[in-house]
């Protein structure tokens, strides 16, 4: 890894203008679960509690990359049937916990998850797209919604079907294709959308989650993330629960690494949590941004890094 560079808060292009506020909120969400030597939250002034407990750290080089993620809310079903054939499953009694279980195009052919069903959807790319994303609400007739969150997966790589439409042809040489051209894709490609799916061999399963309408679904930390202020990171090079400083396109934002993902990985790597929805959902979607990371440590533990 790259030797980490101290900075101060004055390089740091719009620091001055953010909402310290907001970033001290999310902090707050999972501090308790870091160690003794993270400042715990107080009250006074939040651009001042950062400025006084912390050094910015820039890990890694720049330019980084930024992309989005979010919680779909789509309609669902409790039982198959009327076009709700694609579940999302709760994990098999016998995952291994440090070892490869079966791949996904395994899992199909064997139908190795029967009998853990917790929903069913109506769209298959929905359901993948949902074990994409890590998390979902689900509406149901009565329009009542049920919350899921990740609660394992299979062990296997995560490869992305938005780069195979990319390297077939499908979308640009560069920043790849959207969620919403791979949703174009398969309704134009119907049959080839299985062999399309299981070229990611990685498959999550999920659990119901008891959470406030208003809060957002569960991290890697086991908390609530919070809608742009969230931050999922490469845990191998920034800490989960610090502070981090987001710059790149419209963002000059403090967040909070408080979620990993499978696709994320490298010192200047970040996926912003967008929120819930359809929105939420096209700016994630969209978002891929050259950044810039600059991790925000406890002042020892930013001295003894950057020896």
């Amino acid at each position: 890894m790259r030797a980490a560079s101290l900075l101060d808060f004055s390089g740091l292009p719009g620091w001055a203008a953010d909402d310290h506020a907001a970033a001290l909120a999310a902090y707050a969400v999972t501090a308790d679960l870091l160690g003794a030597d993270w400042p715990t939250p107080a009250s006074g002034d939040a651009r001042t509690f950062f400025e006084a407990s912390f050094t910015p750290v820039e890990i890694g080089a720049p330019p980084g990359l930024l992309t989005g993620y979010y919680e779909p809310e789509i309609e669902g079903r409790a039982r198959r049937g009327e076009g709700f054939d694609h579940p999302l499953y709760a994990p098999p009694a016998d995952l291994p916990a440090n070892q490869p279980w079966f791949n996904r195009a395994e899992i199909e052919a064997g139908n190795l998850l029967a009998g853990r069903e917790l929903v069913w959807l109506a769209d298959p790319v929905e359901a993948f797209l949902a074990q994409v994303q890590g998390s979902v609400r689900v509406r149901f007739e009565d329009g009542s919604v049920r919350r899921f969150g990740f609660a394992a997966k299979n062990g296997q790589p995560y490869r992305s079907i938005g780069q195979e439409l990319t390297r077939r042809g499908a979308g640009g040489p560069d920043d790849g294709i959207t969620a919403d051209g791979i949703r174009a894709w398969c309704r134009a490609h119907p049959d080839e959308t299985p062999a399309l799916l299981r070229h990611n061999p990685s498959f999550v399963f999920f659990r119901e989650l008891d959470l406030p309408p208003d809060s957002g679904p569960i991290g890697a930390m086991g908390r609530p993330v919070t809608a742009l202020r969230s931050l999922a990171v490469d845990p191998e090079h920034i800490p989960l629960g610090a502070p981090v400083w987001v710059e790149g396109g419209d963002f000059a934002t403090l967040m909070v690494a408080q979620d990993t993902g499978s696709a994320i990985k490298g010192a200047q790597r970040g996926d912003i949590f967008c929120g819930t929805g359809i929105e939420a959902g096209h700016r994630a979607g969209d978002m891929r941004i050259s950044g810039r990371l600059v991790t925000l440590l406890p002042r020892k533990m930013a001295e003894r890094l950057a020896r």
